[in-house]
């Protein structure tokens, strides 16, 4: 469904400031026949960012470039799954004619277990629309979000949300209170479907058993309720293709973390600290591990996909 898109000569770049998440809870079925694993999982946002710049073109082309961490591993191509997200808007709501640069400021690590890929689509989604002035609504974006990856529409929305199915459809979930996270990366990725084949392999014994105890402790607040409820169907084939990462658990939860676990498909590793005190130490002192690339401290919940402060005042 195609829409009258407009774009203005010389208008200035849309951005969009888009989140990483972590999975509080993952619960993965059995392989269906459809070739998908039925999922029940807690989303959180949290804030370690990409930032997406968008500018409209002259000609029909859409490019990408990456800068930042990690930049030489995102493919800059039509793989790109952000790439996909602008020739996808283009197709259902645009018109052929119309083209982008999009320069995406990468900071969420690259093939992490936390959505980098999907929160780029996410953001792109939300600046194309906006540069080629479509009359799309939020329930709009999140349909595109789906037909792209299960992870984009959790990207657009943020907070904490409940996602059922492949994880898009999503129902938001009350979570009272701030949560502060340590996030230890590997100077390696790893591969989604790698990971969710070796779950079959392992005999793909997870659930999706409704996380109600850690909804419960969210919607009360209470963060050793919800440390005790942290929990993730991979995280063991995450560990059997990647056994360092053991230790790295093992040494945040001895240095004071509330909880520990991979970070989706992983390889990184997440850990529920007391406070952002607490936070800085263990990451100070994983950072001094072999198996660890780089640390970060977080905070979340925090809001999806956002356009930045000036954006829609510097484009009327």
């Amino acid at each position: 469904m195609a829409s009258n898109a407009r774009v203005t000569p010389g208008a200035p770049p849309v951005m969009v400031r888009v989140a990483a998440k972590v999975n509080l809870a993952l619960g993965v079925g059995p392989l269906g026949e459809d070739g998908y694993h039925p999922l029940t999982t807690v989303f959180e946002a949290v804030g370690i960012y990409d930032q997406i710049s968008v500018s409209a073109r002259s000609d029909d082309e859409i490019h990408v470039s990456v800068e930042g961490p990690q930049a030489d591993l995102v493919p800059a191509d039509e793989t790109n799954l952000a790439h996909r997200a602008a020739r996808l808007m283009r197709e259902r709501w645009a018109g052929s004619d119309l083209g982008a640069d999009i320069q995406i400021l990468k900071s969420i690590p690259v093939a992490g277990g936390m959505a980098g890929g999907s929160a780029d689509a996410a953001g792109t989604l939300l600046a194309c629309s906006v540069l080629w002035d479509l009359d799309t609504g939020p329930d709009d974006l999140l349909q595109l979000g789906a037909d792209l990856g299960s992870d984009v529409p959790f990207a657009l929305t943020g907070g904490v949300a409940l996602g059922r199915g492949r994880g898009d459809h999503l129902v938001p979930v009350i979570s009272r209170g701030t949560h502060h996270w340590v996030f230890a990366t590997a100077a390696e990725g790893l591969s989604t479907p790698q990971v969710y084949r070796h779950f079959d392999e392992l005999g793909g014994a997870g659930g999706e058993l409704m996380p109600t105890a850690l909804i419960a402790a969210l919607t009360s607040g209470d963060i050793d309720a919800v440390a005790h409820r942290l929990g993730n169907d991979l995280q063991d084939a995450a560990l059997d293709l990647r056994p360092e990462l053991a230790e790295v658990l093992r040494a945040g939860e001895e240095a004071g973390a509330l909880a520990g676990l991979v970070s989706g498909s992983g390889p990184t590793v997440a850990f529920l600290v007391p406070d952002e005190a607490t936070g800085r130490t263990i990451a100070t002192g994983l950072a001094e591990l072999d198996q660890v690339e780089t640390t970060r401290v977080a905070r979340g919940p925090v809001p999806g996909a956002q356009l930045l402060p000036g954006t829609l005042q510097a484009r009327m």
